[in-house]
């Protein structure tokens, strides 16, 4: 009995323990949830750089160096000839209402600026479509100072032409009564079509409308006695279009946040948007639903004449062919065979990525520092960005009807070989997520439904998540594109950027990669994808270093300038510093020239450009005394063997043997 009894108090006494260390581990987890913060990517950039903070700015000239021999170019875009301020007089007004994203915007008003000036008209300040349509946006903005600065544009332009932000009073309601002409010209619509076809009715009614809706009104490249309006086009990209105030103050506060932390930073652009991918036809790239959306889209493409091909087509010979983006999975094994190691900040541009989230996967892997625009800016900067906005009416939502199960496999056999969702199982409950937006239609119908009041609400924002990208990415060390100078036409995000890096700095290292050749080297290694061989990695080596040089140069002025001119700003845009080098001027087949046409510039370029090159030498010579190896040590070298046998060594985390054109 006396031993059971203490059993028992024993018993008592261990739950009586258990109970209080229960208690005390409830109190610490409560207390110590208080400080706990969700994690960012910017915190975690604490222990990569932690070493390093503090001290000089660490900067390997082999990866993020500027391009020596395209120092000589400078900014030069200020008229070269008797340049004759606007005749208050104008012929009549022009305003225009502008289609599509960022980059058609961007281009379609420089293009309306050079009509303006051709036709001797007033411009009323253009009417970007991507926020009319959209409900309830602020009404802090009107339709251009959602995105743009009104004033600073209308200021910088007063030399150049009229502006006016609205018609006057006695006309508005003509407008509103279609009373005015209409043209719908087309990206490659000449000078002659405007002056033959548009002056005359221009002059009669004395308004005219211009719907833009490709990204442009006006033939990129002008008649070889047009080269004053070229470098007006450049007035308007590069220095009359400036952001409203609040995106540049974010914008370069997020610039700010990344160079904070002692290091270069480099900015990848996949370019993976659904149209450009439809009208090229990579659907097959992808391999799931995301594939139907593709080959939809592309199929209303066939149908209202934009793609003059057939709706399937085999994507993998178009990637071969380079007319296919390279996978961001590609774009990492090309940036560590360049000697990137894995701790580089890379910066995300792009404010759609079709594929989502698990495109990036491998990505992310190879590169821990991948940040964006969200991982930068907290939510109340973004949605200071916005502004008020009236809230969207509620959504009902409601199942739709149905579908019997003889209809469900008739449409089933009907489907084709391509793959296609599954339907769920019939035991368990059908959730809400899965019969809204993308999935729920392509599994239930086989129309896209419109744009619901979300969508038309997000469309306005990309173009403000499009405007922070555009200013990280001009101003990053080094810039890397996914997607860029495809065969559609459209100006493109990337090629935007580049143009722009080319007129701000020349020498700036912006990658202008041949898609063909990469895709047929990605294809020698595809086995060994991760582990490629030495000779494979100097290859791409040699082929990038020299895409930052006069030969990506020449490249991009054969397939960018075509499509948009401030793509590829040279040589009207620019001017070179008198060095003793000499070279020959490049022309193409048509006589253009393609580099180095480029005038002299004045002598107080070239005394400033003197001063400013002593200084960044003296950089250079201070960052190649201290360079700090621990940030490069996670270098592996691993034995391969190639065909015939020897032992090769993989190096393509290598360094030390990388090619330089600026050796």
């Amino acid at each position: 009995m006396v031993f059971k009894s203490k059993i028992k108090w024993i018993a008592l006494f261990v739950l009586v323990l258990s109970f209080v260390s229960l208690i005390r581990h409830l109190s610490i987890a409560r207390s110590s949830s208080v400080d706990m913060v969700q994690y960012s990517a910017l915190a975690g950039f604490r222990d990569d750089f932690a070493p390093i903070l503090g001290r000089q700015k660490y900067r390997n000239k082999k990866l993020w160096g500027v391009v020596k021999s395209l120092q000589s170019l400078q900014p030069y875009a200020n008229p070269r000839s008797n340049y004759a301020v606007p005749n208050k007089q104008s012929n009549g007004f022009i305003y225009a209402k502008v289609f599509g994203g960022f980059a058609n915007i961007r281009s379609s008003i420089c293009d309306l600026v050079i009509i303006s000036r051709l036709l001797n008209a007033t411009l009323v300040i253009p009417e970007i479509q991507e926020t009319t349509r959209s409900k309830g946006v602020s009404n802090k903005f009107k339709s251009f100072s959602y995105l743009y600065d009104e004033e600073q544009f209308i200021a910088s332009l007063t030399n150049d032409i009229l502006i006016v932000k609205s018609l006057p009073e006695n006309l508005k309601a003509a407008r509103r009564k279609n009373a005015f002409p209409t043209f719908k010209p087309k990206t490659s619509a000449t000078p002659k079509f405007y002056l033959k076809e548009v002056l005359p009715a221009l002059k009669k009614a004395k308004v005219i409308g211009l719907v833009i809706t490709d990204g442009g009104c006006l033939q990129s490249i002008l008649p070889s006695g047009m080269s004053e309006f070229q470098r007006l086009r450049c007035r308007v990209s590069f220095h009359a279009l400036q952001f409203r105030p609040e995106i540049r103050e974010l914008g370069h506060l997020m610039v700010d946040r990344l160079r904070a932390w002692g290091q270069p930073f480099l900015v990848f652009h996949p370019g993976l948007i659904r149209d450009t991918l439809a009208y090229n036809g990579c659907a097959e790239l992808f391999q799931d639903v995301h594939t139907e959306l593709i080959q939809y889209r592309r199929a209303q493409m066939i149908k209202r004449g934009i793609v003059n091909e057939e709706l399937r087509i085999d994507s993998h010979m178009r990637r071969e062919n380079g007319s296919c983006p390279l996978m961001p999975e590609e774009v990492g094994i090309l940036l560590r065979a360049m000697g990137y190691p894995p701790k580089t900040i890379v910066y995300l541009a792009g404010s759609e990525i079709f594929g989502g989230q698990r495109v990036l996967i491998p990505l992310r892997a190879m590169f821990a520092n991948l940040v964006d625009r969200t991982s930068l800016c907290t939510k109340t900067e973004l949605s200071d960005l916005v502004g008020p906005e009236t809230p969207l009416p509620l959504d009902h939502f409601q199942s739709p009807p149905a579908k019997k199960s003889e209809e469900q496999k008739e449409e089933w056999k009907k489907a084709g070989p391509r793959p296609r969702p599954l339907p769920p199982p019939p035991d368990r409950p059908i959730y809400r997520h899965e019969k809204e937006g993308w999935y729920g239609w392509i599994t239930e119908t086989e129309r896209e439904p419109d744009p619901s009041l979300v969508d038309l609400r997000m469309q306005a924002h990309r173009l403000l998540w499009d405007a922070l990208d555009y200013i990280v990415s001009v101003e990053a060390d080094a810039f890397f594109p996914g997607f860029n100078n495809d065969a559609s036409g459209w100006p493109d995000f990337s090629s935007l950027v580049m143009g722009h890096r080319l007129y701000e700095v020349a020498s700036s290292r912006t990658y202008r990669p041949d898609r063909k050749i990469l895709a047929e080297l990605l294809n020698v290694t595809r086995d060994n994808l991760y582990h490629p061989k030495h000779n494979w990695t100097l290859v791409v080596q040699e082929h990038l270093n020299k895409s930052l040089g006069e030969e990506g140069l020449i490249r991009q002025s054969l397939l960018s300038k075509s499509a948009s001119f401030i793509s590829h700003p040279l040589p009207e845009c620019s001017c070179r510093i008198a060095s003793a080098e000499t070279s020959n001027i490049v022309r193409g087949e048509d006589g253009r020239v393609l580099y180095d046409g480029e005038e002299e510039c004045p002598k107080w370029m070239q005394h400033d450009e003197d001063i400013v090159s002593e200084s960044l030498a003296e950089e250079e010579e201070k960052t190649d005394e201290d360079e700090l190896p621990e940030y490069e040590s996670n270098l592996v070298e691993q034995p391969e063997s190639n065909s015939s046998g020897n032992t090769n060594t993989s190096l393509l985390f290598d360094q030390d043997e990388e090619m330089d054109p600026n050796d």
